[in-house]
């Protein structure tokens, strides 16, 4: 992903997704109940290869969804910027032990996974997906619009929803991938940044890498 690109797809995009859990912070304490569950469901470094590097985020419990972030950048139509969000947190269970994310980094990916101890509204994100299959974004309403577009991607995997988001600026066009799923009465979902980093041994390749990743955490929750 370039430099240029990539503050404007966090903004459009991973800031959004995340907002419903507030800001992050290294995890410390103890893990109660549903917490305790999370954490026998959560990869951990030891579930992937030597050299990818992993990170366990907490979020601040007890404040609005999207305190402290950016507000959603303009769109036309309106509202592609945060659509996922609201339909996430229309639905999201809060306070401690409600959700959990990592964050893993390869040579040519970094990847934050959030595993939900409540189900995603799968019909919503596919309907507000499909709604911003193709909008712009604005940084102002003087400014020119920035195309962006969203593509279901196709998976083995029946019950997720995979998507690809690009966007161009210029002779720039930049992707980064989502993933939502359910399973059982929990669900995983994640976004993909194409970020090349020569200082970790893994490479990865998109969208194959982040599928495995997504799909492995999904199995994990199937076994609790």
């Amino acid at each position: 992903m370039t430099r240029r690109l990539q503050p404007i797809l966090a903004a459009v995009t991973l800031t959004a997704l995340l907002g419903v859990t507030g800001c992050a912070r290294p995890v410390t304490g103890t893990a109660t109940w549903p917490g305790a569950r999370l954490d026998k469901t959560v990869l951990t470094q030891a579930d992937f290869p030597p050299g990818v590097e992993y990170d366990r985020i907490d979020r601040d419990t007890g404040t609005g969804d999207g305190v402290g972030g950016p507000p959603a950048m303009m769109t036309r139509p309106a509202g592609c910027a945060d659509g996922l969000t609201r339909v996430i947190a229309a639905t999201a269970d809060r306070g401690p032990g409600a959700a959990a994310e990592y964050l893993v980094a390869y040579d040519g990916a970094r990847i934050m996974m959030t595993v939900l101890t409540f189900p995603l509204d799968l019909e919503q994100l596919a309907a507000t997906a499909e709604r911003c299959a193709h909008y712009e974004t604005f940084f102002d309403p003087s400014s020119p619009g920035i195309p962006v577009t969203t593509s279901r991607l196709p998976t083995a995997r029946p019950d997720a929803l995979v998507y690809e988001q690009a966007m161009r600026l210029g002779n720039i066009t930049d992707r980064i991938y989502m993933s939502f799923e359910n399973v059982g009465s929990m669900a995983v979902f994640g976004i993909a940044f194409p970020t090349a980093n020569p200082s970790i041994p893994v490479r990865a390749t998109l969208p194959e890498t982040f599928l495995e990743v997504a799909g492995k955490q999904a199995d994990r929750l199937a076994t609790v």
